[in-house]
């Protein structure tokens, strides 16, 4: 037989959330009700204007056919066309943007496109899992620096990481507004890490997934507003949430033009690119659908206040994220001793509400558990009565 040792598979840990996933399928094939809110998964349509520019291109044979790994021009366009409106970024499209699968596609294919057993990367912790295991899937070395509530703090602590390191890091991954500490960012922040970042000449990652959902008057910025970021940054954007079009698969990597030239090369290998009517409907989204990006923004700003504001009346103290599809919630005094999947496990089982266990983002995150805001407001309301049960309040 096959020796069946897979060395970069290895690496990885169990994944945390089947735990999670595996109780809440069992409590439901039981007949119980559980309230979902683990996974960052939208529960809404999209937008119908989108749905139909999928079916009426889907009806020409001719896109039918292979598409194009690094993106169709005219989607390339239309994402250069997004930033330029929301960030005042220029961007060439034919040396500084590619599409991808979803983000989450595109970080772990640059990582294997850039990334050898010698290397270490740098990333904050809590984060989200590919943002690390792309790192370790590629077979370097994973440098997890916590993520400081004092962002000062934090890049303090990634500039003693890189003094500290035996052989310089290759790069630097972060994420804000954050998945799943919803923490924020503003361009100073981006400013100082562009700095460090070329004081070492070590490469910047940046994932902007949530820079849409965002509340009570925050905007988020992009690193590459920073002067000189494209020097040596690039940045991913997904589709996913901003627009409910998780199934769909269609995100974008933008900025340094080596960085993404090593992506597209990757690609070109691995795959021939999104479905082009799911192209051409990502076009109409990013042209002519910013009405409803802020209608899906308000609705998670809803159920953020309803969960909140719920929580909070039952004696779970939490504070409003002002950005993401998500609430990042200390686990209760009361059962810290036990850790957030312990924590969680007690959720389903007691309160019939499923989240996520904050170990699964990081060591960093074992005192916290992640809410995702995929649940209307009535339910949101039937998870706050079934937490308040088992907090005795």
């Amino acid at each position: 037989m096959p020796d069946l040792r897979f060395v970069n598979a290895d690496k990885l840990p169990p994944y945390i959330f089947s735990e999670i996933n595996n109780l809440k399928s069992k409590a439901r094939s039981l007949g119980e009700d559980i309230i979902d809110l683990g996974m960052g998964n939208p529960d809404q349509a999209t937008p119908q204007a989108i749905v139909d520019k999928l079916t009426e291109t889907v009806k020409n044979p001719l896109t039918h056919r292979y598409s194009q790994s690094a993106g169709i021009p005219k989607l390339r366009l239309a994402i250069a066309d997004w930033y330029k409106r929301k960030h005042g970024v220029d961007l060439c499209i034919d040396k500084e943007v590619v599409t991808c699968m979803g983000s989450k596609e595109g970080i772990a294919h640059l990582s294997l496109a850039t990334l050898s057993p010698n290397d270490s990367v740098i990333v904050q912790s809590p984060t989200y899992p590919i943002h690390s295991y792309g790192v370790v899937i590629a077979g370097a070395n994973l440098k997890s620096v916590p993520l400081k509530e004092n962002l000062d703090n934090f890049i303090d602590d990634i500039e003693t990481s890189i003094l500290k390191s035996v052989k310089k890091p290759k790069m630097i991954i972060i994420n804000f507004p954050s998945n799943p500490t919803t923490q924020i960012a503003d361009k100073f922040f981006f400013e100082k890490i562009i700095k460090i970042g070329k004081k070492y000449d070590i490469w910047v990652i940046h994932d902007l997934a949530y820079s849409d959902i965002t509340f009570d008057g925050y905007k988020s910025p992009s690193i590459l507003e920073v002067d000189g970021a494209k020097d040596i940054a690039v940045e991913f954007f997904t589709m996913s949430k901003s627009y409910n079009m998780p199934g769909w698969r269609v995100g974008f990597c933008c900025g340094n033009k080596d960085l993404i030239e090593a992506l597209k090369k990757m690609k070109s290998y691995l795959d021939y690119g999104t479905f082009t009517p799911i192209q051409v409907a990502a076009i109409k989204a990013l042209n002519e659908c910013d009405d409803e990006v802020k209608h899906i923004s308000n609705i998670y700003k809803s159920r953020r206040d309803e969960l909140c504001d719920g929580l909070n009346r039952i004696g779970w103290s939490i504070e409003k994220p002002l950005a993401t599809m998500f609430v990042w919630a200390k686990v209760p005094k009361k059962f810290e001793n036990l850790g957030s999947l312990e924590f969680s496990k007690m959720l389903i089982s007691e309160a019939k509400v499923a989240v996520s266990p904050g170990a699964g983002f990081g060591i960093e995150g074992d005192n916290y558990v992640r809410f995702s805001l995929i649940e209307n407001e009535q339910r949101i309301r039937q998870a706050v009565r079934g937490i308040k049960n088992i907090l005795g309040n």
